[in-house]
């Protein structure tokens, strides 16, 4: 099939690259004409406006985005609005909020205009690997599209979850999950390492071993397993970890519904932290424990 894609990042490069690859006809734009030009020399269309995309494809018109969640998506959906035509379809494949997904789709709805949300889990590797993909939204539009989701995907790996906001919404809640499974490992090789057998431990080796019929085993592992190969003691990495949002919206959610969520709270409350130094709070503790107890304080080190 023939279709557009907007937003040449890792992800959408790969995914383009991928579809071409199995044989669809894929027209890129890119606000940058650079990455539209690297992906011409590749022999996939390129286009250097909406407009050019738009006229490009013959309709009905499939049209995927993977550009940052937010306004960026809102601007693209404003103008595309006036460009396509009854039939058309926008599918938003970035990390957008299920509710801006349900707005998405009335807006659009109300204009004839087809709107899938799919929620793409895989990262840099899902070029080789092929892609996880949960979509929300009409089904017949779905259907449409559905030989683009199998040749993006895994055997098995693309789902029709549901209306429209349920594949973002999926989504939200495997990334939430995915915080847990990080924080988990985290702990457990932080204790491997800071233990009395932590000199002698080679934690490359246990995580390789860890996923050789392991009940934790996991790709999470493999990535874990090469990054200590590289770095035996990830000397090289900083221990600063950035949230791009579905954390935050999953445990909103869990308030909203009612439902504990410990686990994954506390995941992204140590990213948090993770981003402060010498936090403020510990200065609290110390200076309590020193208050009630008599314990010393260690001065503030010298910038």
């Amino acid at each position: 099939m023939r279709l557009g894609i907007i937003g040449l990042g890792k992800m959408g490069m790969n995914m383009a690259r991928r579809l071409s690859s199995a044989g669809h006809e894929v027209v890129c734009y890119n606000r940058t004409p650079e990455r539209v030009g690297a992906a011409v020399a590749e022999g996939m269309g390129g286009a250097y406006s909406l407009k050019e995309l738009v006229e490009t494809l013959p309709a009905p018109r499939a049209i995927w985005l993977m550009i940052p969640a937010g306004p960026p998506v809102d601007d693209a959906i404003a103008e595309l609005k006036g460009l396509l035509s009854k039939g058309d379809t926008v599918v938003d494949g970035g990390n957008s909020f299920y509710k801006d997904s349900v707005r998405r789709y009335g807006e659009l709805k109300a204009s004839n205009i087809g709107f899938l949300d799919v929620g793409v889990s895989g990262g840099i590797w899902g070029l080789r690997e092929g892609y996880c993909l949960m979509a929300g939204g009409d089904e017949d539009a779905f259907n449409a599209l559905e030989p683009a989701f199998k040749d993006l995907a895994q055997p098995g790996g693309y789902l029709y979850c549901g209306p429209a906001g349920s594949g973002h919404f999926v989504k939200m809640v495997h990334n939430g999950i995915e915080y847990g499974l990080m924080e988990a490992y985290a702990e457990g090789f932080e204790l491997l390492k800071s233990s009395r057998y932590g000199k002698q431990l080679d934690l490359e080796k246990i995580a390789r071993l860890w996923n050789r019929g392991s009940v934790v085993r996991s790709w999470l592992l493999e990535l874990l397993e090469s990054a200590l190969g590289r770095d035996r003691g990830l000397e090289s990495v900083r221990g600063y970890v950035e949230d791009s949002g579905e954390g935050r919206w999953t445990i909103k959610e869990a308030v909203d519904a009612g439902v504990s969520m410990p686990v994954i709270t506390e995941a992204l409350f140590r990213r948090f932290r993770s981003r402060q130094e010498d936090p403020f709070a510990e200065k609290v503790l110390a200076a309590l424990r020193a208050g009630f107890g008599g314990h010393a304080v260690k001065p503030e080190k010298k910038k």
